[in-house]
């Protein structure tokens, strides 16, 4: 029988939410839609120390009841655009931007993970949809924000392997503490953003051009939804490594 200097030490179970992505052609039939998730996000999380579980992409609340349960934290990727009808937007809006499955599995998910005080990590959709689902908006079109005055106009739209422009920390915050930063340099990939934040939720970095980069919620355990990826970056070390990290690190406590 192992001593306590050996036992095994559980991982913390972390739900991932799926992601989808439409079947291929098998000869002359479509083969179906894949749940899946992307493989540096997962690789994130185990080296981080937690053990990643994928859930089913549904809408049945007893099913994501369930998930949530088993959970030790939650964490939520990028992807499509949340549809904005969700905030009230009855404007017209490109349906092929859109993923409706994931916005009527995710919505439930944040709320029922925040109200059972589950540790809770967002990255670049799963952020804003973090917002949305606490009652929040988006802007849909990031290129249009009016910029910081004297600073240079960043794309955000299309690197996630390098880092194109800095954030801003508020000194204090759950993100200050997680990466140990006040401000360093990370990658970007998104048009949407948040703009009217959620109930409960705090703006805790911005761009260096003023384009909002994360959102916390002071009084839960551990509630941060970054804009940029740091699935891609985790594996340089550093701040995005440390938040991957605090977030399991929370789950396991």
């Amino acid at each position: 029988m192992a001593d306590s200097e050996t036992e095994h030490k559980r991982r913390p179970v972390i739900v991932v939410a799926t992601r989808i992505e439409e079947g291929r052609m098998h000869r002359e039939e479509q083969l179906a839609p894949n749940e899946c998730g992307a493989r540096v996000f997962i690789d994130a999380i185990l080296s981080a120390g937690g053990l990643p579980v994928q859930m089913a992409l549904t809408d049945d609340e007893d099913v994501i009841d369930s998930y949530v349960e088993l959970a030790d934290g939650v964490a939520i990727p990028g992807g499509p655009d949340v549809d904005p009808k969700l905030w009230g937007d009855a404007s017209s809006y490109d349906e092929s931007l859109l993923c409706h499955v994931r916005d009527a599995c995710e919505l439930p998910l944040v709320q029922k993970t925040v109200a059972a005080d589950k540790p809770l990590f967002t990255t670049c959709r799963g952020t804003q949809m973090l917002n949305v689902a606490l009652g929040g908006s988006l802007d849909m079109d990031v290129p249009s924000i009016p910029r910081r005055e004297g600073s240079t106009h960043h794309d955000h739209a299309d690197l996630l392997t390098r880092k194109i422009h800095t954030v801003k920390i508020e000194p204090g915050s759950l993100l200050a503490r997680a990466s140990g930063s006040v401000g360093y340099a990370v990658n970007s990939a998104h048009h949407c953003c948040v703009k009217d934040l959620g109930e409960g939720l705090v703006l805790s970095a911005q761009s260096d051009d003023g384009i909002p980069e994360c959102i916390e919620m002071p009084g839960k355990r551990f509630v941060l939804g970054v804009q940029w990826h740091p699935e891609y970056t985790w594996q340089e070390g550093g701040e995005d490594f440390r938040l991957w990290k605090a977030f399991v690190d929370a789950c396991a406590e």
